[in-house]
């Protein structure tokens, strides 16, 4: 499994997102990048991680950055997702699984004593140059989206 480190240029992807886009590191040139990994739409915890980078998408867009959510549920799943709740934030399909093992958050879970293949929930601060800048990983999403807005800030 890879383990991405701060520093380390971010994997190249393309995948298919809402509203019929393709979000790509090439189509992020220049600009930094919040690139965060969720379990599954339409989940307690995923619903409240969205809904908090939305809330916050005005600044993140006044520091020069754009937010990615990555899961591997279908364009049509993150399409409902967004209308649901409103979300302003851009949500990317990796049904391969490719990006989320690039990224190394394809990883193996348990829940009451079953071993499964899952997404851990992580974030990635992606610089203008294409490099990792700040790594969270087993995020706790009360307060997360203003940490990593912070963090995007001081950025520069």
């Amino acid at each position: 499994m890879t383990t991405l480190e701060t520093g380390q240029a971010a994997p190249d992807f393309s995948l298919p997102g809402d509203g019929g886009a393709t979000l790509s590191l090439k189509g992020l040139a220049g600009r930094k990048a919040v690139i965060y990994f969720y379990p599954k739409d339409d989940t307690s915890g995923c619903t409240l991680e969205a809904k908090d980078f939305s809330a916050l998408m005005k600044d993140f867009d006044k520091a020069g950055t754009a937010v990615i959510g990555v899961s591997a549920d279908s364009v049509k799943s993150h399409e409902k997702f967004k209308a649901k709740h409103e979300l302003s934030i851009a949500l990317a399909s990796d049904e391969s699984h490719a990006m989320l093992e690039a990224f190394g958050v394809w990883v193996e879970k348990s829940m009451y004593g079953k071993k499964y293949m899952g997404i851990e929930r992580a974030t990635f601060l992606i610089d203008r140059n294409g490099k990792v800048a700040r790594v969270w990983r087993k995020v706790k999403v009360p307060g997360h989206a203003q940490e990593v807005l912070e963090a995007a800030r001081t950025l520069g």
